[in-house]
């Protein structure tokens, strides 16, 4: 992880969540709720007409987004998908390049041409999606590919909605990496729908870890709003691509809370159903469990609520008055000469 695990190759196993700090648990809790109130603000931007294009929330899939970044080292590749904003955060992204980014400034990542997490920050080895999500799957595998050509160490972390793990890229990309023993961890987000479609709507197998078999690669299906059981077998996995052992296929079981993106009221979501994963928010969850260990306290929580507000009030503020790229440039590095 970007802030505590060591930059040198050849890293040591991240340890198991129950030996990690008070440090890193806070840390943990930090990014989470980080990542909660920023999806917040990008939201309320967004109804205030300052967004424009889709705007997307990663309500109750925090603890999947930042505990599997959590498990990675700094010169390991990530390729987020729009719901792991905690992914930026973890691998080192500030905050005032992502409301750049999100508000279309001329000084973003793509310099004002698109917003959201369709950018790729190679100093920090975070290659976002494009809007064809499961086609990222075999960008990702040639990045493994090349790593391991390199004799980089490095491990690629990739993620695909439970819609997109459907796609034929997915089969193509995930089979080439296995037959290679790639150094490659694919997380399949199962948040119940792809966009409007139901899970049962989408594959009649009980798990979508279950087609690791037919990989030939280790397969496993979580509770992805447990944060300690997602950063354990992803550090698992990890652990296992940066020692040649191929890839693994990890699917997290988690609820989309809005709709597909901000304009989408989800009036096809059954009633009821939102309110039962309310139960199993992961932050409520994690903070339960900091709390009864005297990690946390109410002292403490609120300092880092301060703290967070704070830090969001000034990357907004930063980007609301940066410019917005000039119109003559519109078209500069978007078609070839």
């Amino acid at each position: 992880m970007n802030s505590t695990a060591t930059t040198e190759k050849h890293a040591i196993a991240r340890p198991p969540s129950s030996a990690l700090s008070s440090k890193d648990k806070l840390e943990l809790h930090y990014f989470m709720r980080l990542t909660r109130e920023c999806d917040n603000a990008i939201l309320k931007l967004y109804k205030q007409g300052k967004i424009v294009g889709g705007a997307y929330s990663g309500y109750g899939n925090e603890a999947t987004a930042v505990a599997s970044a959590y498990a990675l080292e700094d010169h390991d590749y990530v390729f987020p998908l729009h719901r792991d904003l905690g992914a930026h955060l973890v691998k080192g992204q500030s905050l005032r390049n992502i409301f750049l980014q999100q508000l279309g400034r001329a000084s973003s990542a793509t310099r004002g041409r698109d917003g959201t997490g369709h950018y790729a920050d190679p100093s920090l080895k975070i290659y976002g999606n494009v809007s064809h999500l499961g086609a990222m799957i075999p960008v990702a595998v040639g990045v493994a590919l090349a790593a391991k050509m390199r004799k980089e160490d490095a491990v690629v972390m990739t993620y695909i909605g439970d819609g997109g793990s459907s796609v034929g890229e997915f089969h193509e990309g995930v089979n080439m990496a296995a037959v290679m023993k790639l150094p490659l961890v694919v997380i399949i987000e199962n948040n119940q729908f792809a966009y409007s479609t139901p899970i049962a709507k989408q594959f009649a197998a009980q798990k979508l870890s279950d087609r690791a078999i037919g990989y030939g690669i280790p397969g496993v299906t979580i509770d992805g709003t447990n944060v300690t059981r997602v950063y354990d077998e992803c550090s698992k996995a990890v652990e296992r691509a940066r020692s040649g052992e191929g890839p693994s296929l990890i699917e997290t079981i988690t609820m989309r809370m809005h709709g597909h993106s901000a304009s989408d009221d989800a009036s096809y979501v059954p009633k009821g159903m939102v309110e039962e994963w309310k139960k199993k928010d992961p932050i409520e969850r994690f903070e339960r469990i900091l709390v009864n260990d005297r990690v946390l306290n109410e002292t403490s929580k609120r300092q880092m609520d301060e703290k967070i507000s704070a830090e969001i009030d000034d990357a907004v503020g930063f980007a609301l008055e940066s410019p917005f790229p000039e119109g003559a440039d519109a078209a500069e590095g978007v078609y070839a000469p």
